[in-house]
């Protein structure tokens, strides 16, 4: 049975989880279509665009880890990008909000709806939806996502076996096909994947419900617009202040990552 505490928190507290895990396949299975169905242009596209990009966190060796997503700081990625007036060099400005459009609804419109079904009735609690894939070898050095208004929910859609795992603070946690884990990612944390196989998870972060409504908003709008100065196309979800600081090494007994961060 597992057991649960302040950072990996237990799923059943959070029932407007619950719709995307009773859709698990048909995410999943939009996922698997788009991956073999979108051409070239689409893909490059997708991963230009729709994926979050990070100046902070690390990984060790040459593995790789790979994100895109819909739903960014409670807005479909497309009117994001038009409230925020991202430029791509590669794209003109008046094109990328109607292509981020067009593959929002070819490929992913089930997984929408789930979001807004879920978020009209809890008062746009989920603030980010992307998929998140772990290449076969990565390993991810120990860092923070520094979201003390959020929780962060994996939802597992391919998870191949052997060693998938996620190491914070001193626990080791694993994920499985059709089920949650949450995780209050202000903790330090390193996750890995140590198999031939690629792994795939729905990332949903949302508001941590038992703050008060007009605190976290607040804090996400002075976070958001730091951010996307520091750096646009983060799509406001990672920043600078995701460093994990020498006191979380030492504090949860990582202080050999330290040193072999020092060596590099």
């Amino acid at each position: 049975m597992e057991t649960f505490n302040e950072y990996h928190l237990n799923p059943e507290e959070f029932p407007f989880l619950k719709s995307f895990q009773d859709n698990w396949q048909e995410i999943r299975d939009e996922f698997t279509n788009f991956m073999q169905q979108a051409s070239d242009e689409e893909l490059k596209f997708t991963y230009e665009i729709l994926g979050p990009k990070n100046k902070t966190i690390k990984t060790k060796g040459n593995s790789k880890y790979t994100a895109f997503g819909i739903l960014f700081q409670g807005l479909f990625i497309e009117e994001y990008i038009q409230q925020h007036q991202i430029q791509y060099p590669d794209y003109a400005s008046n094109e990328v909000s109607e292509k981020a459009l067009v593959l929002r609804e070819k490929y992913f419109s089930n997984l929408a709806k789930v979001i807004e079904k879920v978020n009209f009735s809890n008062d746009n609690i989920i603030r980010n939806v992307y998929f998140g894939i772990f290449h076969p070898g990565l390993d991810v050095k120990l860092h923070v996502n520094y979201n003390p208004h959020m929780n962060r929910g994996y939802l597992g859609l391919i998870v191949p076996e052997g060693d998938i795992a996620m190491k914070i603070c001193h626990d080791k946690l694993y994920w499985h096909e059709g089920k949650f884990m949450i995780l209050d990612h202000s903790y330090p944390h390193c996750p890995h994947n140590y198999t031939n196989y690629d792994r795939v998870v729905l990332v949903i972060d949302f508001f941590k419900p038992d703050k008060p409504r007009e605190e976290v908003i607040r804090f996400e709008k002075e976070q958001v617009t730091q951010r996307m100065q520091d750096n646009p196309y983060s799509l406001g979800v990672f920043g600078k202040n995701d460093q994990a600081q020498v006191e979380d090494f030492i504090k949860y007994g990582l202080a050999h990552q330290l040193e072999w961060d020092k060596a590099l």
